[in-house]
């Protein structure tokens, strides 16, 4: 079973002291997030974060509140398969992929659309939803973000992340993570963080125990379920003494 540590607690090391916020008022994508340019690599940003992420637009799944998301609920619902390669190690997917997935039909929108009556609701809807490879410009991917402005749904989602990280060496390191609200972690195929609960997203909220970055290519892959309110993430490796991990690079492939 997967562990959660409460990292700051934990590991004792502070909180991110970057100045960037972690909000804003603009509802620009570009404000957020910025497409990958081309086959390059990034780096971990000076504080050790992972901003390179190819996301998925967001999967249906009505939620009209985040009490569910206990352990049970978080892992059931994030490991259902929607589409083919999902989770995969081999097969990653590409900037403008598409993917179609059937998944709960949406509730109407806003942020009290879990009291709506859903009894004439048919039980599925098929998307055809597209991949995306953006650099964020904060430490934090703003998911909702992505939602508003490619996306008809807003609330009541799932976000399905994957990035690539290069390591010169094998290293022992801890995931350490935020998210708003439930989300599940795999590196290499295998879960090493699941963090439940109705949750702000706080830098290094929870970490992973002990997991091991090979020498190469590591997969990385994030899950994020939300039902009203904002939708984010952020991750960075740590290492034994809570030091972020810098010796990588990042990339979508």
């Amino acid at each position: 079973m997967v562990m959660a540590l409460a990292a700051i607690a934990m590991l004792g090391f502070s909180s991110p002291v970057n100045a960037q916020k972690m909000s804003s008022s603009s509802t620009e994508l570009s404000e957020y997030l910025v497409p990958v340019p081309g086959d390059s690599f990034a780096t971990p940003d000076a504080e050790g974060f992972i901003r390179r992420w190819t996301l998925l637009e967001p999967i249906s799944k009505p939620n009209g509140g985040n009490t569910v998301f206990v352990d049970s609920y978080v892992r059931a619902e994030l490991t259902k398969v929607y589409y083919k390669n999902q989770y995969s190690t081999v097969k990653l997917p590409k900037d403008g992929q598409k993917e179609k997935v059937e998944s709960e039909t949406p509730r109407p929108t806003g942020r009290g659309f879990g009291q709506q009556p859903q009894q004439d609701l048919p039980a599925t809807t098929k998307q055809t939803l597209v991949w995306h490879s953006f650099d964020s410009k904060l430490f934090n991917v703003k998911l909702f973000r992505l939602a508003t402005n490619l996306s008809p749904l807003h609330y009541g989602v799932i976000f399905h992340a994957v990035t690539v990280i290069n390591s010169p060496v094998e290293q022992t390191v801890r995931l350490s993570a935020g998210s708003n609200s439930a989300s599940m972690w795999w590196l290499n195929g295998e879960e090493v963080l699941i963090m439940s609960g109705d949750r702000r997203m706080v830098a290094d909220d929870c970490a992973s125990e002990r997991i091991t970055l090979k020498e190469g290519k590591n997969i990385l892959w994030c899950a994020v379920i939300n039902g009203p309110g904002m939708s984010d993430m952020c991750a960075r490796f740590i290492d034994e003494v809570g030091n972020p991990v810098k010796n990588i690079t990042i990339t979508t492939k």
